[in-house]
């Protein structure tokens, strides 16, 4: 006979289904940006994107002729 402080046997519960109930109570915490917020952002990174981009690719033709000046 159990006591009275023991608490009653549950059945385990499946990991998948925790998993998916314990995520979707984060996603309610989080706090989603704006159309207007999102978009904004977006643009900052896609000039980040083209900035990088650009100088990459100088960087690239730079080393390339420099490269190639040293071995002719």
């Amino acid at each position: 006979m159990p006591s009275k402080t023991e608490k009653p046997k549950t059945k385990k519960e499946n990991g998948i289904a925790r998993w998916w109930r314990e995520t979707t109570g984060e996603l309610r915490k989080v706090t989603w940006p704006t159309k207007k917020e999102a978009w904004q952002t977006t643009k900052i990174v896609l000039l980040v994107i083209v900035l990088v981009g650009s100088l990459l690719a100088t960087l690239d033709s730079a080393f390339t002729r420099l490269i190639a000046l040293i071995l002719s």
